[in-house]
Formats: structure tokens, C-alpha cells, sequence
């Protein structure tokens, strides 16, 4: 098998365009079709679905992928930095709730980038997740435990929400510590139920039964300018609350429980550049620990 030829594959497996492959791999799109349409011919398979949208795998190009990724890896660890150590190179894609992308990783991130100038980081930080069963990207942090799919799955960190109030309204945190919030005339910052992408941010009913946002967002980082602005209390995250002199912790007895999952496709595992990241996202958590789960 032509290295040469997969490596291109590769890339526009992962990129989903000639154009960003090219990019990658600094060569330009005509360079990358002629490798793959190479490829194709030496293997008698198609292995894209040419697409308007891009290039889409098709059910030979699938299966290529894990053999792929496996000579990627093999190649990380030929050519070798100075001092022994692997020169980690190509793209990483991780997909991550957008408070835990925006509040806890982008921050931290430098260290990591510093250490692996070659590599390519995406990080996808949304309300929602891509699919790293349908390679969308190498790894997600997820709210819940991923129960089906070719994946690798284990607990990154449990995480504590807290009831948060305005700083600017004193009133507030004395009446929200007095009577419910649904008698209190206090407006209620949360999700959109409608468009609630995981069940686990439905935790309003574990502040007060039956309890319900009157200003609502999909956005965490929306939600918490809103509660600091002083447009209403709502959860938030602890770490993503903490710091912030705009807010205030209220009844400090109410704590949910959360917790982040860490999921990766099972051929991208043994990936040089998908250890590094994971051990590096491990030894960031276990710092942070008192920040994620406050006493």
C-alpha cells in the first residue's frame, strides 16, 4: 500500500474538501484529486461519493479509513524530534459543549500548543456534538455516556451547577434564600426546552419542581452574561461561574451533579497525537478539580 496515496485519502477523509486537504498538506486541489483518484484505481473501488457539499466516504472508503489511520501512526512514530521524543504533526479535531470548550479549554490551551507546534487543533465548541462513531471528529466531551457505536468511552470529570444571582441585586439573593422562585417574581434564566441538545441540561425541576425559564437561550455563555447583566438567577456551571463579579452564588446547599464523558473513535486511539491531547486534557482536570466540583 502507497503511503504517499493514503495519506492524501486521509486528509480528505478528515476535511471533507480537495481544498482543505490541500491546504493540510500544502500542495493544491488538483495535486490531491490525482492521488486519490490514483488510489481508486490501483484499489478497483470508489472510495468517495463525489458530492455539492464535498466529498463523502462510501462504504470502501469506510473501511480504508482504520488501515489509514493505523500507517499515520506508524509514520508519527518514524520520524522522531530531537531528544526522542515524537514530532506529532496533522489535524485534531475534539467537539465540546460550548461552556466547557469556551470556560475550561480554550484558556488552557497554550501549553498544548506550544508543545505541538505542528499539529493542527480544532476545536469544535457548540451547542451540540459532531459524531466520532461517523468521524466527524477524533474525540468528544459529552454530557451523557455514548451507548452504542465503534467508540472508547470513559469518565473524564464529574462537574457541579449552582443556583447563581446578579451581584448588582442584593434584593434578589435575600428573597431567592426565602421563598420559591415560582412566588418570588424573580425572572428564570435557562435552555430553550424545544431545543434542549441533551437531557442532562434539563435540571430546572432538581432547583424547584416544576420550576420554568421565563428568559431563555442555548447559550451557557448567553445565559451567564444574562444572569450577571441582572436580567434574572438561572444555573450555571461552577467553573464557569467562578470569578466573575457580576454573579453570586444562592442557596449554596442546592448542588447538581453532573458529569463529562470523553469518547473517541476505537481507530483513532492508538494515535500518537490523540494520546498526547488526552493526557494532557487529564492532568488539566485533575489541577482543576476544586474548580469543576467546589466543596
Amino acid at each position: 500500500m502507497d503511503w504517499d496515496r493514503l495519506q492524501y485519502f486521509l486528509l480528505v477523509a478528515r476535511h471533507g474538501t480537495l481544498a482543505r486537504a490541500g491546504a493540510a498538506l500544502h500542495v493544491d486541489a488538483t495535486t490531491v484529486s490525482r492521488r486519490v483518484s490514483a488510489l481508486e484505481a490501483a484499489l478497483g473501488q470508489t472510495l468517495f461519493e463525489r458530492a455539492p457539499t464535498g466529498f463523502v466516504l462510501t462504504a470502501a472508503g469506510r473501511a480504508l479509513v482504520p488501515h489509514a489511520e493505523a500507517m499515520a501512526a506508524a509514520a508519527a512514530r518514524v520520524h522522531m524530534a530531537p531528544g526522542g521524543r515524537a514530532g506529532l504533526s496533522g489535524q485534531l479535531r475534539l467537539s465540546v459543549t460550548e461552556g466547557f470548550g469556551n470556560s475550561f479549554i480554550a484558556p488552557r490551551l497554550a501549553t498544548f500548543v506550544a508543545a505541538h507546534p505542528e499539529l493542527e487543533i480544532d476545536l469544535v465548541a457548540s451547542s451540540g456534538f459532531l459524531n466520532p462513531s461517523r468521524r466527524e471528529a477524533d474525540m468528544a466531551v459529552l454530557l451523557a455516556r455514548p451507548r452504542k457505536g465503534p467508540l472508547i468511552t470513559r469518565k473524564l470529570s464529574d462537574y457541579s451547577l449552582g443556583l447563581y444571582a446578579p451581584a448588582s441585586r442584593p434584593d434578589w439573593q435575600q428573597a431567592v434564600g426565602q421563598a420559591p422562585l415560582s412566588r418570588a417574581g424573580i425572572p428564570v434564566i435557562g435552555y430553550m426546552p424545544d431545543i434542549l441538545y441533551a437531557p442532562e441540561l434539563d435540571y430546572l425541576d432538581e432547583i424547584e419542581p416544576g420550576l420554568r425559564a421565563s428568559v431563555r437561550s442555548s447559550s451557557i455563555l448567553a445565559q451567564r452574561r444574562m444572569i450577571a447583566g441582572g436580567a434574572g438567577v438561572g444555573v450555571l456551571p461552577c467553573f464557569i461561574a467562578a470569578g466573575d463579579p457580576g454573579l453570586v452564588r444562592v442557596r449554596p446547599e442546592q448542588v447538581i451533579a453532573r458529569a463529562f464523558w470523553l469518547a473517541l473513535h476505537r481507530d483513532v486511539a492508538p494515535q500518537p497525537r490523540i494520546r498526547a491531547f488526552i493526557d494532557w486534557l487529564d492532568a488539566e482536570v485533575r489541577e482543576s478539580r476544586g474548580l469543576l466540583v467546589p466543596a
